[in-house]
This record gives structure tokens, sequence and C-alpha cells, in this order.
């Protein structure tokens, strides 16, 4: 495959377009979530579509999603050619579940943070209006109205 050198970036420029270290191009590239190719003088470049393929897992780490979970979701893409917006949009559908009930969360750790968690502590005062004699703790470890299922926060 010919390559072009003026549309391809450096290992420096694609740090700095991703405002991130080189080190961590490395670490990524290590662990096959990009990938870059070697001129004659075997200087690193990158593609331009490894940006998108950075990005991706730059906001999926920040939303907690393990390194693991973001290869598999990019292995279902072409490496051989630009992805499409359809592409991208069926691999996406994999995290569709888990981002609604982090988001879910995060509204209600936003809304609630001064009210029972339902972790069976029993020490607020409000907490035995809501979790009377820990009862949520037959539902599960943890803080069952945050992590439990509808059902086990009594929904």
């Amino acid at each position: 495959m010919a390559r072009n050198l003026a549309k391809d970036l450096s290992v420096g420029e694609m740090a700095a377009r991703a405002g991130v270290p080189v080190s961590t191009l490395h670490y990524y590239e290590a662990e096959g979530l990009i990938k870059s190719w070697r001129t004659d003088a075997n200087h690193r470049r990158f593609d331009r579509a490894e940006l998108r393929r950075l990005s991706i897992v730059r906001i999926a780490q920040k939303l907690g999603i393990p390194l693991a979970e973001i290869r598999t979701v990019l292995d279902r893409l072409p490496r051989n050619r630009p992805v499409s917006a359809k592409e991208w949009e069926n691999a996406a559908k994999v995290w569709q579940a888990d981002l609604d009930y982090r988001i879910e969360l995060l509204v209600r750790l936003r809304d609630q943070m001064g009210r029972c968690l339902g972790c069976g502590c029993l020490s607020i005062e409000i907490c035995p209006l809501y979790n009377e004699s820990d009862h949520l703790g037959r539902n599960g470890a943890g803080a069952r109205l945050w992590t439990g299922s509808k059902a086990e926060r009594g929904a």
C-alpha cells in the first residue's frame, strides 16, 4: 500500500494532535489498539484514521471501559480502509446498555448522594427510613440502592 508522508503523522504529531504523551501511543500500539507503519528510515508514522481509533480509546477509558473491551470493539472494525459512520455506530452498540447503566448511576449519584445508598451502614439518620434493619442486604453486597437491579432497589 502506497503511503502519503504528507498525509500521515509522525509519532510526535500524532501525540500532539491527540493530546497524549508519545509513551501512551507506544503503549496503545503494543496493546493492539492503534497501529503505525515505518518509513525506509525506520521512522514511525500513523495514518490519520488512527486518530479516530485513538479518540475512541481515550473517551472509552475515561468512561471506565477496560482496554480489553475497547480492543474487542476496535477489532470488529476494518484496518485496511477508512471506517464508515455506520461501522462505528454498529461497533459502539456493544457499549450502549453499559453506558445507559452508567448514565443512570451518575444521575442517581447527582440527585441522591445525600440520601441512603443502601450500603447497610444504618449510621445516617435517614438510612433507617430507606433501609430499615439493612433489608437491602438480603439482595446482595454493596450499595444496593445504587448497584442493584430495579427489583433489588424496590424501584
